[in-house]
C-alpha cells in the first residue's frame, strides 16, 4: 500500500459520518491542536513573541519586510505552483491552516489533493510520504513539533535516509520533513528537545535550520527541490519575527545551497558560531560586547548536515577565538562538532580554548525561571566571550 500510494488515490481528508473511527480520530486531532494553540498563544506572548502575523511591507530598496511564517508559506506556495508532484500532509495542515498557520490559505488555493489533513499517527503519515517519494512524488511532511517525529523516526532514518544507499542508487526519496524544533515557551520536557544533533548524525539526511525569513525561503525551496530527504528544523518563537527580504530573496527561484554558513556580523576578536533562534541572541550579545571594545563575529550555520567546515575554519583563523551556542544538550552536540572542526582544520590559529554554550543536561523544566536557566541567554553569551578573550593557550 505504501509503495503504491499516490495522492490522487486517497479520498478527501474530511471524515465521513459513517465512520466512528474516523470521527474519533479527527476529533482527537482538532482537540489536540486547539488545546496546543491556546497554550502556545499564552506562552509565546509570555516569551515576547508575536503569535500570528501577516507582515509583508514594502521597502525603499524594492524588497519586503516579511515574517518567518510568511516566508515559509510563500516558499511552499511557489513550490506547489512550480511542481505538481509537490504536496503537503500532516496534522491540521489543510482545513485548519496549520497549527502555527504556516500553511495558511494553501488548502483554499490548492485543494485536498495537494494539502492533506492526517490523523494523529506520525509513523503512518510519514511512511505514506516516504512511499510516495519512492514513486516520484515530492511530499512535504509537517510535524506539529519535531518532538512528535520520534513516533516516526524509523521512517525518517531507516526508510527515507537509507533507501537510496541500500538500493544501490536506484531508489530516490525526494521529500521534506519540516516543523518547529527545540524549546519554545512553557511546553516542558517532552516538547522542548532540539533534534539538530539527532538528525545531523544520520548519513543520507540533509539537515537545515533557518534563522531569518531569507533563510526560511531559500532553504525551504532548496529542500523541496533536492533529490534527497531533507529535515528542516524551524523555531516556533521565530515564526512571528519580521526580517527584511531583498528583491533577490523574493525571486521564485531563490535557493540557499546546503552546507553554506552565513556571516551575519563581521568581527575581529571572537567568533560566535550558532544557528536558528540563538543567532539573534548572539547578534544582541555582539552589540553589547562592542561597547566593551570586544568585536564579535557572528556565524549563522544554517546547515547542520552538511556542515560548512570552510566557514568555521575561516572565522577561527580570523578571530583566533571561538564560542559555540546551541539549545540542545552539550553532550555529543552540534557545538562539539563545530569545536572538532576548528581543532582539526584551524588548530594553529586558536589563541584560547573554545567555549561551548548549550542546554542544561536535564529534561527541560516547565517553570519559567528554571526553563530560562536551562538554555543559553544573552548574559551567558556575553560572559563566554569575555572569558575567551581574556584567556590564552
Amino acid at each position: 500500500f505504501i509503495l503504491g500510494w499516490v495522492p490522487s488515490s486517497l479520498p478527501s481528508a474530511v471524515p465521513s459520518r459513517g465512520s466512528l473511527g474516523q470521527l474519533r480520530s479527527a476529533a482527537m486531532v482538532h482537540a489536540r491542536s486547539a488545546a496546543f494553540m491556546l497554550t502556545r498563544s499564552a506562552m509565546l506572548r509570555r516569551a515576547g513573541a508575536p503569535v500570528v502575523s501577516t507582515a509583508l511591507r514594502g521597502m525603499a530598496t524594492g524588497g519586503r519586510v516579511m515574517t518567518v511564517r510568511d516566508a515559509i508559506n510563500s516558499a511552499l506556495d511557489e513550490e506547489l505552483e512550480r511542481d505538481d508532484k509537490v504536496f503537503i500532509l500532516g496534522e491540521e495542515v489543510a482545513q485548519y491552516n496549520g497549527a502555527y498557520k504556516v500553511t495558511r490559505d494553501l488548502y483554499t488555493k490548492w485543494g485536498p489533493s495537494r494539502l492533506m489533513d492526517t490523523p494523529i499517527t506520525e509513523m503512518g503519515f510519514a511512511g505514506i510520504a516516504v512511499g510516495a517519494a519512492f514513486n516520484g512524488m515530492r511530499p512535504v511532511v509537517e510535524f506539529m513539533t519535531f518532538n512528535f517525529s520520534m513516533q516516526a523516526i524509523d521512517q525518517v532514518v531507516n526508510s527515507a535516509a537509507k533507501s537510496h544507499y541500500m538500493s544501490g542508487g536506484r531508489v530516490e526519496c525526494p521529500m521534506v520533513f519540516r516543523g518547529p524544533n527545540g524549546a519554545a515557551a512553557g511546553v516542558a520536557a517532552q516538547h522542548s528537545q532540539c533534534f539538530a544533533a539527532w538528525y545531523g548524525s544520520v548519513p543520507g539526511l540533509k539537515v537545515v535550520t533557518p534563522y531569518s525569513a531569507e533563510d526560511a525561503r531559500g532553504l525551504i525551496k532548496a529542500a523541496v527541490r533536492d533529490p534527497n530527504p531533507v529535515v528542516v528544523l524551524e523555531n516556533e518563537i521565530m515564526y512571528g519575527r519580521e526580517f527584511e527580504l531583498s528583491p533577490e530573496a523574493l525571486d521564485k527561484d531563490f535557493t540557499i545551497p546546503f552546507g553554506k554558513a552565513k556571516v551575519e556580523r563581521e568581527g575581529e576578536h571572537v567568533s560566535i558560531v550558532t544557528f536558528a533562534r540563538q543567532v539573534g541572541v548572539a547578534l544582541e550579545a555582539a552589540k553589547e560586547l562592542e561597547k566593551e571594545g570586544i568585536s564579535a563575529e557572528v556565524v549563522n550555520l544554517r546547515s547542520i548536515r552538511p556542515l560548512d567546515r570552510d566557514a568555521i575554519a575561516a572565522t577561527v583563523r580570523k578571530t583566533n577565538r571561538l564560542v559555540t551556542v546551541e539549545e540542545g544538550w552539550a553532550s555529543y552536540g552540534v557545538g562539539a562538532e563545530v569545536v572538532s572542526v576548528a581543532i582539526e582544520d584551524a588548530m594553529d590559529f586558536l589563541d584560547a580554548p573554545p567555549e561551548r554554550l548549550a542546554g542544561a543536561e536535564i529534561p527541560t523544566p516547565y517553570a519559567r525561571n528554571l526553563e530560562q536557566a536551562a538554555f543559553p541567554q544573552l548574559h551567558n553569551i556575553i560572559n563566554a566571550c569575555r572569558k575567551v578573550t581574556k584567556r590564552n593557550l
